[in-house]
């Protein structure tokens, strides 16, 4: 199961005049502390309201400072349930938002059987491109291995009969090996 959660942060924001100004920072700020490890996370303008229903701006400012509702959307993947996945959310989001308060607003459920079908036919042709790709680092392997054996010949002889001794002891190993496994 994946989810959708929405997490609320309270961002402060210091020496600002404006609300625009503050949201402006705050979202900047926020953007600064999630990137790069959590880039795909999306960062909103939060909703307030007053008691009586009333919409109030994101930032509330007093004495040149700000404190900024953000709303940060993130997609969880491989849930069990919907509580699993607002903690995922929590712990990601709260790692690099340190000394922020987060609170989760909500946990929506993505439903899609249909994108899960197709995940499964391009897995397959994935597998065809990563055997293509193999048969390319084999052919470059091959390259490096006689990059190699003529990097061997300008060795002395010592050395080759050296490499040699060392690879007739490995092979004398396996078959004892083998034994030990039956």
């Amino acid at each position: 199961m994946h989810c959708r959660v929405v997490v609320e942060a309270a961002v402060p924001v210091f020496d600002v005049e404006t609300e625009d100004e503050a949201i402006r920072i705050a979202i900047s700020k926020t953007g600064e502390m999630l990137n790069p490890d959590l880039n795909y996370v999306e960062i909103n303008m939060g909703k307030r309201t007053s008691p009586g229903g009333e919409e109030l701006p994101p930032a509330f400012i007093a004495a040149d400072e700000a404190l900024v509702a953000l709303e940060l959307e993130i997609t969880v993947f491989n849930v069990e349930r919907e509580e699993h996945a607002s903690r995922i959310a929590r712990k990601e989001i709260g790692q690099r938002l340190e000394n922020i308060p987060l609170e989760v607003l909500s946990v929506e459920v993505l439903e899609d059987d249909e994108d899960d079908d197709s995940d499964t036919d391009d897995s397959d042709t994935d597998d065809d491109s990563d055997t293509d790709d193999d048969s390319d680092t084999d052919s470059n392997s091959d390259n490096e291995t006689s990059t190699d054996e003529s990097a061997r010949d300008d060795e002395t002889p010592s050395e080759d009969a050296a490499d040699d001794q060392s690879s007739e002891t490995d092979d004398d190993v396996l078959p004892e090996f083998e034994d030990l496994l039956e």
